[in-house]
């Protein structure tokens, strides 16, 4: 299994997903090594110089003015960590934490922030060995940074707070012996240098874009299985249609849309039942194209931000300088978190209409609810209600939190980012719109069982037998949850990897 190499500038989004899912091991790049030291023994010549510079021989916030004696240089690092360490909620997965350390190690790797090469070894290994802190999720202002959530996953590094091993939840010092590992003492600037970064929102921001990469394709597939059970009209994703309008997310996803229905007998043309469809069938390509747009600019914001220094002061050893600036604030991955939620949320606000057209007989011509004995049964009734509600719960979601801000630190951070809470959103608004995405992919699924299965097309039939294979046809009412629980496991696990055995999906 190859390892991850660190240096502060070619980590991946895959990268950090294979980390995550895989277990890939981590290490640090040559390069890397010689960044950090080179940058530490410049912090030493600075504190060995008495020179007075933020955070290293200052206090923070509003204490920037107050000078600290080289002695205690290495307590007020230490305060900074416990006294940060003040967040509350739920806490975040292991996997967004995991993420986090992995961000967080690689912009130390940089070689801008001064950190003891030993302090990222503990960190890098920490990942590598599976201590994971737990880290709660509320309390960050997205500037100055994530200090709040960073501060927690810091705490481990001292022999303090909690963390996870092989799912356990131990005292930090307790984890770190099980695995042969040894707390430190923080030295000038290294609990700064910890803290003071975006890496909690980035995180999130990973695992959001991430998926939702996947949603994208997913939303495509689902919505051809809704065009053959509804008898939808192909016309609308002819190529020239999109070649006028322009917009590259409709055409890929038009294209989508023609390629998987390609040898399908259950669409039609024009004029052979309708002369046109509704907007949630004919606008498929138009709304799920506008959302991929919106989804390939997050990405772009997210792919800078893994490789970005987020740290201050920031130490430019070749320069001979320390510059106090502002790369903590998190604006550039608030917007883009709050856009990524607006994206994933139209994908599920027309999956849901499209869900009312499949359930509703006198839109549908399918039997009420897709049940045989209606009145006796439910059948598909109540599904659209869960989505129904998702899709509200989604729009509460995206009011964005970029538009928010409030002065903190006795008004000396007077402008702050609320990103990670942009990010926070985002994740729930992908999970929201998988589950409805689910539903769907069910409704539909169901709705051909009352169609010719036979004339779906090859990409839209493997797709049911996989769903069939786990959820059978619904003959009569059952707990249901469980049949969404599993569809919903599909589309995360195993759809795209067989439909992506056909065709290449956008």
């Amino acid at each position: 299994m190859g390892k991850i190499r660190l240096d502060g500038q070619s980590l991946t989004v895959e990268d950090v997903m294979k980390v995550i899912s895989e277990s890939r091991p981590v290490e640090l790049s040559e390069e890397g090594k010689k960044q950090v030291i080179q940058s530490r023994e410049y912090v030493e010549k600075l504190i060995k110089e008495e020179k007075v510079v933020y955070g290293i021989t200052t206090g923070f916030g509003k204490f920037s003015d107050t000078f600290i004696k080289q002695e205690d240089t290495g307590k007020l690092q230490h305060n900074l960590i416990v006294s940060h360490a003040c967040g509350v909620g739920k806490p975040f997965s292991l996997e967004v934490v995991k993420a986090m350390m992995l961000l967080r190690a690689n912009s130390l790797s940089g070689g801008y922030s001064g950190v003891h090469l030993d302090t990222l070894t503990l960190l890098i290994e920490m990942i590598n060995r599976g201590v994971i802190p737990q880290v709660p999720s509320q309390g960050s202002l997205g500037a100055s940074g994530d200090l709040v959530p960073l501060a927690h996953m810091a705490l481990v590094l001292l022999g303090k707070g909690k963390a996870y091993l092989d799912g356990e939840l131990l005292d930090g010092a307790v984890a770190l012996n099980k695995v042969g590992l040894k707390p430190i003492q923080l030295r000038a600037k290294e609990g700064l240098a910890l803290i003071n970064g975006t890496q909690a929102m980035t995180s999130c921001g990973v695992l959001a874009t991430y998926s939702t990469n996947q949603i994208k394709k997913l939303a495509d597939v689902i919505s051809a299985m809704t065009l053959e059970a509804y008898g939808g009209i192909i016309d609308a994703f002819d190529e020239k249609v999109g070649k006028i309008r322009k917009h590259q997310g409709q055409k890929e996803s038009a294209k989508n849309i023609r390629n998987i229905l390609k040898d399908s007998n259950l669409v039609t043309r024009q004029g052979e039942l309708r002369v046109q469809d509704p907007y949630t069938l004919r606008c498929i390509a138009q709304v799920h194209g506008g959302s991929r747009e919106a989804i390939r600019y997050v990405e772009s914001v997210v792919s800078n931000e893994v490789n970005a220094v987020t740290d201050n002061p920031l130490i430019f050893c070749k320069e001979n300088q320390v510059i106090s600036g502002g790369n903590f604030h998190g604006q550039p991955m608030a917007i883009a978190m709050d856009t990524l939620a607006i994206a994933a949320s139209e994908l599920a606000n027309i999956s849901e209409r499209r869900i009312e057209r499949l359930v509703n007989p006198q839109l549908s011509g399918l039997p009420a609810f897709l049940t045989k004995r209606g009145g006796l049964n439910s059948g598909f009734m109540i599904p659209q209600y869960t989505a129904a509600s998702l899709v509200s719960e989604n729009k509460v979601l995206c009011h964005p939190a970029s538009v928010d801000s409030i002065p903190s630190s006795a008004n000396q951070e007077d402008h702050v980012s609320m990103g990670t809470t942009a990010a926070r959103k985002a994740l729930q608004v992908v999970e929201n719109t998988y589950n409805v995405l689910a539903i769907e992919l069910m409704s539909a699924v169901q709705a051909l069982d009352f169609r010719d299965i036979e004339k779906m097309s090859k990409v839209t039939r493997e797709v049911y037998d996989l769903v069939r294979s786990e959820v059978p046809m619904l003959e009569e009412d059952r707990e249901l949850h469980k049949d969404m629980n599993k569809v919903s496991n599909l589309l995360k696990e195993r759809i795209l990897r067989r439909v992506e055995k056909n065709i290449n999906l956008k």
